[in-house]
């Protein structure tokens, strides 16, 4: 589940193994949000090409995350900021959730309601 940096890979595509990788440590969250993000990186790729996860950095901040291979002449990476940015505004509530989740299942954060 973590790799370099302490970050955590929530799901992810690739454009060029035409994959979604769905971390099943996420698994309690709801259908409707699994498959929002499933078409949400799969859509991305289609778009811009590249590889592009959903993670958790350190201190459970969502990062959007996207790059591709060296040699990738396909790859839009001004396309993909601004996908980013639209992803951002777009899915705001959803992103804000996810966070919120995050740090109190997997980091023991409490929270005042």
């Amino acid at each position: 589940m973590y790799e370099e940096e302490n970050r955590c890979v929530l799901c992810g595509a690739s454009s060029y193994e035409k994959k979604y990788y769905f971390n099943k440590d996420f698994s309690k969250l709801p259908d409707q949000v699994k498959d929002t993000l499933q078409i949400m990186c799969v859509e991305f790729t289609e778009k811009c090409g590249g590889v592009f996860t959903v993670e958790f950095g350190e201190y459970g901040d969502l990062k959007l995350v996207t790059e591709a291979e060296e040699m990738d002449a396909m790859y839009d990476d001004i396309g993909a900021e601004l996908e980013i940015k639209n992803l951002r505004s777009t899915q705001a509530e959803l992103f804000e959730e996810l966070t919120l989740f995050y740090k109190v299942v997997f980091m023991g954060e409490k929270i005042d309601l």
